[in-house]
């Protein structure tokens, strides 16, 4: 199922800002090198190279869609590119910026190393991740999938959260050797006016995975029952959804 970039877009005010947290923590360079690691549709990337005057910027995205609205800037170029893809290829960077786009991958004991070999001497890793396991929306979505029928429909896939724990990223920085490292969550409060709008805030990206894996046909029962469920936990509008973000930055020798 293709990314939709007007849904995901819905909610722009409150996907920007743990951005702008997390690249607040990058140490300017003179020419660096950023790649920014599942752009989107590249606004933030233009950000980048806006607050990093001098700096080559790279934006790779899976997500064709998302690129086509993809701005243009004489030094930011954009890709169409995994993000396992560009881990393979032997390029290197200065910064990697990571913003809400790793905890859809697994493995994060091995991605993170692997990340960091890519960085250049003073190399610079900074990583923002809804923290999955821990937001409300996303313990709604994984216990429905567990029941019946779409348990069966699903034939026993699910998603767990593949963000580890802040203790477990610090030793994985530590054990790269990192010279200095910022690791924190924040709550990002997120005020709803009805459950349609907490709905609507993981409709374009933590559902979509669940809808790829269930036939078309259950779509409508699967998101009318999600939709009840959110009801059920959240009966009384307006309604403080806490919004959880881990953040992350590492410097490297």
């Amino acid at each position: 199922m293709p990314w939709n970039p007007q849904v995901y877009d819905q909610f722009k005010a409150e996907r920007q800002q743990p951005f702008f947290d997390l690249i607040a923590h990058i140490r300017p360079q003179a020419q660096m090198r950023i790649v920014d690691l599942g752009c989107g549709t590249g606004e933030l990337t233009l950000a980048l190279a806006e607050r990093f005057e001098d700096a080559e910027v790279i934006g790779i995205d899976n997500s064709a869609e998302m690129l086509q609205q993809a701005p243009t800037h004489a030094r930011v170029q954009f890709r169409q590119q995994t993000i396992q893809d560009y881990v393979a290829n032997g390029e290197s960077a200065d910064v990697l910026v990571a913003n809400a786009s790793l905890q859809w991958l697994d493995g994060h004991t091995i991605l993170w190393p692997q990340l960091i070999h890519k960085l250049r001497p003073q190399g610079q890793l900074a990583v923002q991740m809804p923290n999955q396991a821990h937001n409300r929306l996303n313990q709604l979505l994984g216990l429905l999938a567990q029941q019946a029928p779409y348990a069966d429909l699903l034939q026993g896939w699910h998603r767990p959260s593949s963000v580890l724990e802040l203790d477990d990223y610090a030793q994985i920085l530590f054990g790269a050797q990192a010279q200095t490292m910022t690791l924190y969550q924040k709550v990002y409060p997120q005020i709803a006016a009805s459950s349609e709008d907490l709905y609507q805030f993981i409709a374009g990206s933590a559902l979509i995975p669940y809808l790829e894996h269930l036939p078309t046909s259950a779509h409508a029962a699967f998101i009318a029952a999600f939709k009840h469920s959110i009801e059920q936990a959240f009966p009384h509008m307006p309604a403080l959804y806490a919004f959880k973000r881990v953040l992350m930055h590492a410097q490297f020798a």
